[in-house]
């Protein structure tokens, strides 16, 4: 049998989850655009290195400590975190992006948390979804690995558009990306806050540099 909670999980992190993601592509585009990625392998190395080494990470690592902070009621803790994950964003992109989210994840899941969260309050979105897990009782693996997989599946529906991928091809890069999409989870679960660091530094320029393409797409 399914453990509990599992379709509570598989709302939250659907794609029809109504959080906008994909309007943003985490500075996808920009690299697409300056020919960084051209293929399928090249998308799926570019994403499991950010789960592994950058961005990815850093968003697992931030919601775990907010379940945490939340499942054991330690409100500076939860200050602390929330602060955290705004002044972490690299860029102004990045920090729209995971506001934008943030705000927009918290709205959609009223009917999940209400109460949790105070009318305009809008934390970074890894955040958001660790304060709603721990507030439902889900397990902290099992959300890393909703947050982490949503996180793939986003940047490769972008990938789709623009580099163009064929969706038997994106179909393919999301399978190969099973092993760093649950290698990352569990990272995410036994992590801490000395876990924080990112490697991505191709990715976070791409992202400062999508703030001046002419023609885009994506907000971000």
């Amino acid at each position: 049998m399914p453990g509990p909670g599992l379709a509570r999980l598989l709302t939250l992190f659907s794609p029809a989850f109504p959080i906008g993601a994909f309007a943003w592509s985490h500075g996808l585009e920009a690299a697409i655009a300056e020919g960084r990625l051209a293929d399928g392998p090249g998308v799926e190395a570019w994403i499991a290195f950010l789960l592994a080494r950058g961005s990815g990470r850093t968003d697992l690592v931030l919601m775990a400590e907010a379940h945490r902070a939340a499942r054991t009621g330690d409100a500076p803790r939860l200050g602390a975190v929330t602060a955290l994950a705004t002044a972490l964003a690299g860029g102004a992109e990045r920090r729209a992006e995971t506001l934008a989210l943030g705000a927009a994840f918290v709205e959609a899941s009223r009917p999940w948390g209400e109460g949790l969260f105070e009318p305009g309050e809008a934390p970074a979105y890894p955040v958001a979804v660790g304060r709603l897990g721990a507030h439902l009782s889900l397990a902290l693996p099992d959300t890393a690995l909703g947050l982490a997989h949503g996180f793939a599946a986003n940047l490769v529906s972008a990938a789709l558009r623009l580099v163009p991928l064929a969706q038997s091809r994106s179909v393919v890069v999301l399978r190969n990306l099973e092993g760093p999409i649950e290698a990352a989870a569990r990272f995410a679960a036994r992590s801490t806050l000395d876990d924080l660091g990112s490697a991505s530094l191709v990715s976070d320029i791409a992202a400062l540099r999508h703030e001046a393409l002419e023609t885009r797409l994506f907000r971000s």
